[in-house]
């Protein structure tokens, strides 16, 4: 039962009217952030690092902004179509109110770490005079007692799965639908299993998914894929991830490899790979990081040597997904001298025998060990060692050393815009699960969802999926323009993966001691969430990148 339409009640419509306006003021309010944080960089010693809180302060306010003027946006299109629902105005005001909030009295950066308008060079006269009363209305009157009570209400009448379905537009919405079914079906009842048994996602699903099309979802007709965009690979990617995320981030693998060939390889190249990998026939896995270098690829040491018609590569990587059963391997190797820094990287492709926990590496050259890990399960991650394995010529990608790292930097928005969509994914499944059981548990005569501290969480849950989808899909439709989205995908990612987090946080505190069981997949999700701050870009080096992009701005 999808969530009822109808009339929002005036107490939710009549605030909603003021979002473009705080919008236009947040909008100012950013901008004047900006000047200052510019301001303190140049005056201080330490240059822009000693300034990293109120920089990455910045990253989370122009975020903040953002999403609520992709929720306003939204809901003005929906009032246009005629496809307005009282849920999703109770979840766009509790969203709106509770975003404005904080971002004048402080802007979560982590459990521990707030930013406040003193840390960008406001006095607090100066703060106030942006809290116009568009502003203050909408804080006082959106996230109030009431309004979340509202929202309770259409939670309970509605199938939580169900609830967003309304959120999608008829195009999206088919391409799920399908998704949706198998996810309850094949892997919603399998999921956990699998994370118990520390357990590899069965081949058979992978065929499943790849009769479904979903790794040549974005892949051109031309090499046998669907031709369709990222907002529809985030669609799919956050129904796969609601059932599993290991099962959402299969097709990360597929689509940063497809992303690499497609903007850096030969015509040979993408004719050899890339209708396998659309067919699910070709599984990859992408090998950048090493035990001495996360984020700073451009200290990485293992080393491509050439050698007559082919090359020696010596090294070692880490936190390396799906490495044992991968087909082929994408790997980030140092082709020219250490000072050279990006632009002594190369990519290769490198083929290799397929693995399984008996034999999971039979390629000459190639070892590797299993990291275990406390969520994220489903393909494994490894640490490898290449001890001279030989690939020949063929296999630089693009025929030309040194672009390597340009050509990984083509990827990091659309792999950034899909873990966005894992996250949001792996929310909807924690608010599922809290939903079930505060509607089903009865402590003290009453269901536990009567309680408000509990339905307060849950409405909250909403309202962020709600809004972080927004933000997810506005990258998504840029990336889809062909336009330069590296911004909006690291906003979308920043904000998703902290949602996914304080979703999963907060269905184990509604669970009580069942969701600490590992035999409960409450606790599975909060594995699963955490992750998603770390990888793909850690929350902070995303909020450092953010900051930085946005002082080139004007």
């Amino acid at each position: 039962m999808q969530a009822e339409r109808g009339e929002p009640h005036d107490n939710v419509e009549a605030p909603l009217t003021l979002l473009p306006e705080a919008v236009t003021t947040l909008t100012r309010f950013e901008d004047a952030a900006r000047t200052r944080v510019r301001r303190k960089i140049e005056m201080s010693a330490g240059g822009i690092d000693a300034e990293q809180r109120a920089l990455h302060g910045l990253a989370w306010l122009a975020t903040y902004r953002q999403t609520l003027q992709e929720v306003a946006d939204h809901l003005a299109q929906a009032k246009a179509r005629g496809q307005t629902s009282a849920v999703m105005q109770a979840m766009g005001l509790i969203a709106a109110s509770e975003y404005l909030a904080q971002c004048f009295g402080g802007l979560p950066m982590s459990q521990l770490e707030f930013a406040r308008p003193h840390d960008f060079g406001f006095s607090a006269a100066e703060a106030a005079a942006y809290q116009t009363p568009a502003v203050e209305r909408l804080i006082a009157h959106g996230n109030t007692a009431a309004t979340r009570a509202a929202l309770t209400r259409a939670i309970r009448q509605a199938e939580p799965s169900r609830l967003f379905d309304g959120d999608l537009d008829s195009d999206l919405a088919a391409i799920t639908e399908t998704i949706h079914r198998y996810v309850d079906t094949k892997i919603a009842l399998q999921a956990h299993g699998w994370h118990c048994d520390n357990a590899y996602i069965p081949l058979d699903i992978i065929a499943d998914l790849s009769h479904l099309g979903v790794f040549g979802l974005t892949l051109p007709e031309d090499y046998e894929g669907l031709g369709l965009g990222k907002t529809a690979m985030c669609a799919v990617t956050e129904e796969l991830s609601r059932g599993y995320i290991g099962i959402g981030s299969l097709g990360t693998r597929s689509e940063i490899a497809a992303e690499l060939l497609l903007a850096g390889g030969t015509e040979e190249q993408k004719r050899k790979y890339l209708p396998g990998i659309g067919s699910g026939q070709i599984i990859t896995t992408a090998v950048f990081t090493e035990p001495e270098a996360g984020s700073d690829l451009a200290s990485l040491r293992l080393r491509a040597t050439r050698v007559d018609d082919h090359y020696l590569l010596r090294g070692a990587k880490t936190w390396i997904t799906h490495a044992a059963r991968a087909d082929l391997m994408l790997v980030l190797a140092r082709t020219g001298t250490a000072e050279a820094r990006h632009d002594g990287l190369s990519m290769f492709l490198v083929e290799k025998p397929r693995g399984d926990d008996a034999e999971p590496f039979a390629l000459q050259g190639l070892s590797g060990s299993e990291i275990e890990v406390l969520g994220y399960r489903g393909m494994k991650e490894f640490e490898l060692v290449f001890d001279d394995v030989a690939v020949p010529k063929a296999a630089l990608l693009g025929g030309v050393e040194g672009r390597g790292f340009r050509q990984l930097m083509q990827t990091f928005e659309s792999a950034r815009i899909q873990t966005a969509a894992r996250a949001i994914g792996t929310a909807r499944a924690a608010f599922e699960l809290a939903v079930h059981y505060a509607l089903e548990r009865r402590q003290f005569g009453k269901a536990l969802m009567d309680f408000p501290r509990v339905s307060d969480k849950i409405a909250l849950m909403a309202a962020e999926i709600f809004a972080g989808r927004r933000l997810t899909h506005f990258a998504a439709r840029a990336k889809d323009l062909g336009r330069r989205c590296d911004l909006e995908a690291g906003m979308a990612k920043l904000l998703a993966a902290r949602i996914a987090w304080a979703c999963a946080d907060n269905t184990v505190q509604i669970h009580g001691g069942t969701g600490f069981a590992l035999e409960h997949p409450a606790s599975r999700l909060l594995c699963d969430a955490r992750i998603l701050s770390i990888f793909e870009g850690a929350a902070e080096i995303q909020a450092h990148v953010i900051g930085r992009r946005l002082l080139e701005e004007t």
